[in-house]
């Protein structure tokens, strides 16, 4: 998928038109540089209340404040020119009712230029993005593992094995009747995964799920090995930067203590030097 038209962004409804064709890319961000280097790669960007683990060293994402969301949102925004952006609604933002949902989410829309948001939850939240949807804003839906009901869950752990399938049926034909765009399946089974690909209307967006799928969504940082010691069964490192980076900075330090940086070059002499066209430098 790609935009028309120059550098016009991707629409959820091109998002969910979609459904059956070329896979659908998507990856989180949380900052301007990192946007940037997305965009021209990915048909989705996800602001991701997984910022609070990724960069604020938070144990978890309940911790995660609306503020914050809208800080990161508005960095992300800053980068993108064809991505669609979608910025997810933290915990305790929209599970009081479709009216708390709907305030905080269209101030996360107009504080940052997003074009849709996304919240957890399969048939308890229908009726919450059924009132959304009908007021203008475009719901993603994510089911499956929710983390944050992980306390509910009793840890991170695959959901929808078994009888428990059925549930986790139920909540993806819950969201896309009610009119969710899309839905993300969480570290479901791959075989539930095909199903409710097959089963249901809107693009499902895996993560721990299958190839199937109708697209894939990461965290950015677990694709690049920004972590050493975080190396969950359903990602695929394509790099691995965190390596790169301790052995420049090692380097980096080794050069200042031995007094080798900064160099002659590095440095400003007492008098201008003269160059090219009249100028100094």
């Amino acid at each position: 998928m790609s935009a028309t038209g120059g550098t016009r962004s991707i629409t959820p409804p091109e998002i969910r038109a979609a459904k059956g064709k070329t896979p659908i890319v998507c990856l989180t961000a949380y900052t301007t540089p990192i946007a940037r280097l997305l965009d021209p790669h990915c048909d989705l960007v996800l602001v991701g209340d997984s910022v609070g683990m990724v960069l604020h060293g938070l144990p978890s994402t309940l911790g995660v404040t609306l503020d914050m969301m809208i800080m990161h949102g508005k960095a992300v925004r800053r980068g993108l020119e064809k991505a669609l952006m979608v910025v997810d609604m933290p915990f305790g933002s929209y599970e009081e009712g479709p009216e708390q949902a709907f305030r905080n989410g269209a101030r996360v829309m107009a504080e940052t230029g997003c074009a849709a948001i996304k919240l957890e939850g399969g048939e308890s939240m229908a009726e919450t993005i059924r009132f959304l949807v009908a007021r203008g804003v475009p719901v993603m839906a994510h089911v499956g593992l929710t983390p944050q009901a992980v306390n509910a869950f009793g840890g991170y752990q695959v959901q929808g094995r078994g009888a428990d399938a059925e549930r986790v049926l139920r909540d993806a034909r819950a969201v896309a009747e009610a009119g969710a765009f899309s839905v993300v399946l969480e570290k479901v089974p791959e075989e539930l995964a095909v199903r409710i690909t097959k089963e249901i209307p809107i693009p499902t967006i895996g993560i721990g799920a299958s190839s199937a799928c109708d697209g894939q969504v990461l965290v950015v940082d677990d694709v690049l090995g920004m972590f050493t010691d975080f190396r969950p069964k359903f990602v695929k490192r394509y790099a691995e930067l965190a390596e790169a980076a301790d052995a420049a900075v090692s380097a980096y330090a080794r050069d200042v203590r031995e007094r080798r940086f900064p160099g002659p070059e590095h440095v400003f002499g007492s008098a201008p030097k003269p160059v090219k066209g009249g100028e100094a430098a």
